[in-house]
């Protein structure tokens, strides 16, 4: 698989404070990698690197096949956009002011493709009304757009919808699935929004006190939170052969609880168990959310941590 970014056991310290430590992580071309992490956990700062805002206290990264120590990853660093924390806006000028300034900043021969930008972004009739009276979803709008000057292909978005009402938010995420559907960019978007991740990322990476925890597939994902009934049985080995029998799909827990998956006749179940000599305790339909798998892999972290 072909990857924009990877990191190898980057770290970053204030003087006693460990912001990421021996962070691992692995950006597919074409994704949409959703960044999943708790304020504090380390996602800002490891965008902040990658931008060449700041350096890695130890470890390395590499970005388009360029290590960070290469003398030409400012020439790779061209090839980003990111909106890092706050949109990069100049609040006196307007929205066709702010794209002709980053323009000039990044020493661009011509302003061509501004007027294509602004449309892209749904702000083309803002006219001479200034960035300062834009509402909070136009600004962040704009922001993406001044990231977008100078055609990259891989954008880094720093909790993008973070206050935005459902409106703004649906806007965000539409010009995200936009730009990587029509213009093939990837996009690497740390968030603790998980909800509204879920509906448009590919790839997540969660992370926790600077770590990666663990970097799984949409598809994988979905699979494991996918609603199924959780089974408490006085034997697990007797429900699975019930189960096998019945051509279902389960996953053993322990040796009296399981999770079914697909329609399931419980009635069925039950009977044929008994018949077995097994007696259901309890059954109950759950539907594990991103939260909860978050969550729940947050602890095993911790637990890990802990011995």
């Amino acid at each position: 698989m072909e990857y924009v970014l990877t990191t190898n056991a980057l770290c970053k310290s204030y003087k006693s404070f460990r912001a990421l430590s021996g962070l691992s992580m692995h950006v597919p071309k074409g994704a949409i990698y959703g960044f999943v992490g708790k304020n504090g956990a380390g996602k800002t700062t490891l965008i902040r690197l990658v931008c060449g805002l700041q350096s890695p206290t130890a470890g390395d990264y590499t970005l388009y096949g360029v290590k960070n120590t290469d003398r030409r990853i400012g020439r790779a660093r061209r090839r980003m956009g990111a909106v890092v924390e706050n949109p990069s806006i100049y609040p006196g000028m307007t929205a066709r002011e702010n794209l002709e300034q980053q323009y000039r900043i990044l020493g661009l021969p011509s302003l061509e493709g501004w007027q294509e930008i602004l449309e892209l972004v749904r702000l083309s009739d803002t006219g001479k009304k200034k960035a300062g009276d834009f509402s909070l979803g136009m600004r962040q709008r704009l922001g993406i757009a001044v990231a977008l000057v100078g055609d990259p292909d891989f954008m880094i978005l720093d909790e993008p919808v973070n206050g935005l009402d459902p409106q703004g938010i649906i806007e965000i995420r539409e010009l995200i699935l936009k730009l990587n559907r029509q213009r093939q960019i990837t996009f690497l978007i740390s968030s603790h929004i998980l909800g509204e991740l879920s509906k448009i990322a590919t790839d997540y990476g969660f992370i926790d006190n600077g770590c990666i925890l663990k970097e799984v597939r949409a598809s994988e994902l979905e699979q494991a939170c996918r609603r199924c009934v959780r089974m408490e049985v006085e034997d697990t080995q007797i429900l699975a052969r019930v189960l096998d029998n019945m051509g279902m799909e389960y996953k053993i827990l322990s040796r009296t609880r399981a999770d079914v998956y697909g329609r399931m006749i419980l009635s069925a179940v039950v009977v044929a168990l008994h018949e077995q000599g097994c007696e259901t305790l309890s059954a109950s339909e759950r539907e594990e959310s991103l939260e909860s798998y978050y969550i729940n892999l947050v602890g095993q972290g911790e637990g890990a941590a802990g011995k």
